[in-house]
């Protein structure tokens, strides 16, 4: 019988990240704590920038960003966002989102894994995700289960379960 496998990755759902952002955009424009305050939330690629006058306003809207990435069930592990800075006359945030699992990260996985997973676990790096593989779909599963518990600095999904 060949081995059964999946990849653990640390992606984001580009839709969900989309939505979270429209409705924070949203949720500024007509809250009314924030109308005629000059909060702007902007977004290019992977990065958002909120703007406002105040230093409280700015880490408000970051607040509610973040509270919509949440329900959109986008991990907050993903987001980096700096300290508000003053630029001008105006306060900004900037936030980064983060995919991929780097091959330190890929490592202690496996490491974790070879510690307290099945004895026929196979662990195998593969860019920024990381392959498990077994004869036991039994193992694999309570690996699944082991690496859920964990907590880790990043967000860990998984696919191509076969």
């Amino acid at each position: 019988m060949a081995d059964s496998s999946f990849d653990i990755v640390s992606k984001i759902d580009q839709m969900e990240l989309d939505n979270a952002f429209n409705q924070c955009d949203r949720e500024i424009a007509t809250r009314y704590d924030f109308k005629n305050t000059g909060v702007k939330v902007e977004k290019t690629g992977v990065k958002v920038l909120i703007e406002a006058d105040t230093e409280e306003r700015v880490k408000a809207a970051l607040d509610v960003f973040k509270d919509k990435l949440v329900k959109r069930s986008v991990s907050l592990k993903h987001l980096e966002s700096s300290e508000p800075q003053l630029s001008g006359k105006t306060y900004r945030i900037n936030c980064e989102f983060k995919e991929g699992i780097t091959t330190e990260n890929a490592k202690k996985i496996a490491k974790f894994l070879k510690k307290n997973g099945p004895k026929s676990l196979k662990t195998q790096i593969q860019g920024d995700e990381l392959r498990v593989s077994s004869k036991s779909r039994d193992d694999l599963q309570s690996a699944i289960a082991q690496v859920k518990q964990e907590t880790w600095e990043f967000a860990v999904q998984f696919t191509n379960y076969r």
